[in-house]
């Protein structure tokens, strides 16, 4: 599984730095800009999971970035970072879009648990501890699958495949979406690659072929039953 993409837009380069480092080490990707300028362009070309924003930005006033993505549609969490500290100030970061608000000076540990509590109330089947579909058991953190309780060992791969199907649960993916999600947009790969890792993983999590998790869906995809 991708780690989170968490975007900090801080224009004090030190703690631009610092926030980089702390949010690498706690296991996510973080990607660091000064203003907003090229932030909206890397949104569009990343899958971004939460922004830390700052409000004295140069420029563009950081609530009125926000206000101006969720016009746009952007719906990815946000959480202001703001020396604003008035009640008023506060207010007007909430109703710009903000999810969540930190005043400066601020405790890095404090911002990185809100962190993670934003990211699992805003898509609790990617951050939970577990996820389960059917007898299947999925712990995302340490990549394990269980089948009615007995360990199933996955590559990789398949663990991605299966974790893109339980998201999804009910909708007909595609192959040109599974190659992009689970293999890389930027990868060739040839026709039957989806065709041959889906019946490698139906293999592994129903030997039997009694449970049918997966079902093709002829001149689609595929979807989890």
């Amino acid at each position: 599984m991708e780690k989170p993409l968490i975007v900090i837009i801080e224009d004090e380069e030190d703690l631009l730095e610092l926030l980089e480092y702390r949010l690498s080490k706690e296991g996510f990707d973080a990607e660091g800009f000064l203003s907003v300028k090229n932030v909206e362009k890397f949104l569009e070309e990343e899958e971004a999971d939460l922004l830390i924003v700052d409000r004295n930005l140069p420029g563009v006033e950081g609530s009125e970035f926000v206000k101006k993505l969720r016009l746009k549609g952007v719906d990815i969490p946000v959480i202001f970072l703001s020396a604003k500290s008035k009640d008023e100030e506060i207010e007007e970061g909430f109703l710009r879009g903000g999810d969540d608000y930190i005043t400066k000076p601020f405790n890095v540990n404090e911002l990185i648990l809100r962190i993670k509590a934003l990211l699992k109330r805003a898509n609790p089947q990617k951050y939970s501890e577990v996820i389960q579909y059917r007898d299947l058991k999925l712990f995302p953190k340490s990549r394990k699958v269980f089948v009615e309780e007995r360990e199933v060992d996955l590559t990789k791969l398949e663990f991605d495949l299966l974790f893109e199907f339980i998201k999804n649960r009910n909708i007909v993916l595609n192959r040109e979406y599974l190659l992009e999600k689970v293999w890389g947009k930027d990868e060739v790969f040839q026709d039957k690659t989806v065709n041959v890792a889906i019946k490698r993983l139906k293999e592994k999590i129903d030997p039997q072929k009694t449970k049918n998790y997966i079902e093709s869906v002829r001149g689609v995809g595929y979807k989890l039953c």
